[in-house]
């Protein structure tokens, strides 16, 4: 059975050795582009990592597993926080790691580039394009059924990877095409330039993720989930006649928490309490969505405070 534990796993171990592969041959070739996918792919293996532990943390707790006993005193909210963290810090790590290497490639271009051994960079390239592209299928396909955020960013960073390497690849082809021509000039300019542009294409990828992780840290009411939330408690109110309610609701990674309170009236009727768990039944079965990730509050109600 897949699970986006055994993705990730797969992920990670794939990654390891495309980093150490590409930090080997970008010493061997000399070239910096090739040296930069290496640690670009190094940090992207490390946050998996971290995401990997994070899931097994919400999943555990979700399931009330006893591997999660002694953290779950400290947490006793869950652990979905942490995953909105983890995918805004990972994208800001890859977005600083390119910019970085963007500066480094621009300060090369103006000392006059450098050469590099084109033959062991079109190796490079070739078996790293053709292994991220698997994976990005691999994840994506995996990721239909899992509905992961985790695997999600994991499938954008092997499909940048891929990308990578096949721009990287159509550089060196081009450098080792021109060598012994009048176009040899050019040939120590090819790899900063091809560093430059893929930092260029790189840099504003994992932007979109962490704009969603931020909005998840700062809480930030998802218009969609409040929009279904407010239809559904607003015809409660009006079926069981009461005078308002109050929703708050927010999404927090794979998370959702909807919390509702009814004002009813002080003068209604009395209901038993299995008549007022009717009634939330009613309601979370109306809001849908029923699974561990999500935190559902129903309160009833005659004090107005206690809904503010």
């Amino acid at each position: 059975m897949i699970t986006e534990q055994s993705v990730l796993r797969i992920s990670i171990i794939v990654t390891f050795v495309l980093a150490a592969a590409g930090i080997v041959f970008g010493l061997l070739s000399g070239s910096y582009a090739i040296v930069f996918d290496g640690v670009y792919a190094l940090t992207d293996a490390i946050m998996t990592i971290v995401a990997l532990i994070v899931s097994n943390l919400i999943i555990a707790a979700a399931t009330n597993s006893a591997n999660t006993g002694r953290f779950i005193k400290h947490f006793t909210m869950g652990f979905w926080h942490l995953e909105p963290m983890v995918l805004g810090l990972n994208g800001i790590l890859l977005t600083g790691a390119a910019i970085y290497a963007l500066i480094n490639a621009i300060g090369s271009i103006m000392a006059g580039g450098r050469h590099l051994s084109f033959d062991h960079a079109i190796v490079y390239a070739v078996l790293t394009m053709i292994i991220a592209f698997l994976m990005a299928a691999y994840a994506r396909r995996a990721n239909k059924t899992l509905g992961s955020n985790f695997i999600a960013l994991d499938a954008k960073a092997w499909i940048m990877t891929g990308s990578l390497s096949a721009a990287l690849l159509l550089a060196f082809i081009f450098g080792f095409a021109i060598q012994g021509t009048t176009l040899q000039w050019m040939s120590p300019y090819v790899d900063p330039v091809a560093l430059a542009i893929v930092c260029l294409v790189v840099i504003p990828m994992p932007l979109g993720t962490i704009k969603q992780a931020f909005a998840d840290i700062l809480l930030v009411t998802p218009a969609a989930l409040k929009e279904h939330v407010d239809r559904v408690a607003a015809d409660v109110v009006h079926r069981y006649k009461f005078d308002y309610y109050r929703s708050y609701v927010a999404r927090v990674g794979r998370g959702k928490q909807i919390e509702l309170y009814f004002i009813v009236p002080k003068d209604g009727p009395a209901k038993k309490l299995e008549e007022w768990d009717q009634i939330r039944d009613e309601i979370g079965e109306a809001i849908g969505g029923e699974s561990p990730d999500r935190w559902l509050t129903i309160a009833f109600t005659t004090d107005p405070e206690w809904a503010d």
